[in-house]
């Protein structure tokens, strides 16, 4: 596919009845010439999607919140969407971001297939261990990450065709928050890729899945050696699978 062909579609997931949020979004100086469209949230789990609260509590070690299962089924829906599209390739964003779209336009008329870069993160939350692949990237000081480990979010982010087809086939399991199982690259062998310094930010405003997440919970007694077993499982596979990938300098 020749430079500037590849399609790429913009969309913004946002509750229907989120009309403050989305008049922030509109005001953020979108280019005209850029054509987006708002994603209605899913309020419930996506029909492709199996959801067991036990397999959850064993893997995540608490059930995940109905908050958390609309932002799965969105995100997976909108892979689908993809798979199924004209398109070659989407940005995929929430409403409660800031943007630098002068850094969003050139870098979504790449194609991002013909490079290997199946998903690009362009925010996360948490710091992780990560190394440098590209310097100068899209522009000047720019960096193309690879991240190790749990970084979190899934505020903003372009996925290709065949990065969608190859998340929906790992996901159609729910045991954790969406962006926890896109995280496990060394499970599903999607690159986790990011670009730094971010080209967008998270506003301070409060969560559209809510905080009850982080209340504590209290396993079952009858789920505790389960969940044992499964949390050393996971800290072992990631040592052995993922960390040896990476040597880091200072």
């Amino acid at each position: 596919m020749a430079r500037g062909s590849v399609r790429t579609k913009i969309f913004v997931i946002s509750m229907r009845n989120a009309a403050e949020r989305r008049h922030i979004f509109i005001q953020g100086a979108i280019p005209k010439s850029m054509g987006w469209d708002f994603f209605d949230a899913h309020e419930k789990l996506h029909p492709d999607l199996h959801y067991d609260e036990d397999k959850a509590i064993i893997a995540k070690g608490r059930p995940l919140t109905a908050g958390e299962l609309g932002c799965y089924s969105s995100h997976y829906a909108l892979w689908k969407k993809l798979t199924e599209d004209d398109a070659d390739q989407y940005l995929i964003l929430e409403d409660d971001i800031m943007v630098d779209w002068s850094f969003i336009k050139p870098l979504i008329t790449q194609d991002h297939a013909e490079s290997g870069r199946d998903y690009i993160r362009l925010y996360y939350k948490k710091p992780a261990p990560a190394r440098v692949l590209e310097t100068d990237f899209i522009c000047r000081t720019t960096r193309l990450i690879e991240i190790s480990g749990f970084c979190f979010g899934t505020q903003a982010y372009v996925i290709t065709k065949n990065g969608a087809q190859r998340f929906m086939a790992h996901t159609r399991e729910v045991v954790r928050p969406i962006d926890d199982q896109m995280d496990r690259s060394w499970v599903h062998g999607i690159a986790n890729l990011a670009v730094f310094p971010f080209p967008v930010l998270e506003r301070s405003v409060p969560s559209a899945i809510g905080t009850s997440r982080f209340d504590e919970y209290q396993i079952p007694q009858r789920l505790r050696l389960k969940r044992f077993i499964s949390r050393n499982r996971e800290r072992a596979n990631y040592h052995i699978l993922g960390r040896h990938r990476f040597s880091f300098s200072k």
